[in-house]
């Protein structure tokens, strides 16, 4: 197996169903059946879908396994869905989320 096609889905066999696309900030993104929101993130080349309350610095996953909440993203107009924990659907709605997600701007202090 050559280094190209070491790929997680190669290394294990994986056979997953066929992708499906969901959005993010109005751009569609392939993602596949049993992914999460950040991996199809992820897979797409995005890396940061967050901003913090205060100086409004991007985020993206941290922990990976839904302790550190650095992955929030609003998902279907609800926010604070962590983005590693959160199961992509076929058309999901996906957008960056600003701060805490209930309405306030960076630096605002919510």
């Amino acid at each position: 197996m050559s280094k190209r096609t070491r790929t997680p889905l190669n290394l294990v066999r994986a056979r997953p169903g066929p992708p499906h696309t969901v959005t993010f900030d109005g751009r569609e993104i392939p993602a596949l059946p049993g992914q999460t929101v950040a991996a199809a993130l992820w897979s797409a080349g995005i890396t940061a879908w967050r901003t913090t309350r205060r100086g409004g610095e991007p985020r993206g996953v941290f922990c990976g396994i839904g302790v550190c909440f650095d992955c929030l993203v609003e998902v279907n107009g609800r926010s604070n869905q962590r983005a590693c924990l959160t199961p992509a659907a076929p058309g999901d709605e996906i957008r960056t989320q600003d701060g805490s997600g209930h309405g306030g701007k960076p630096g605002e202090g919510r």
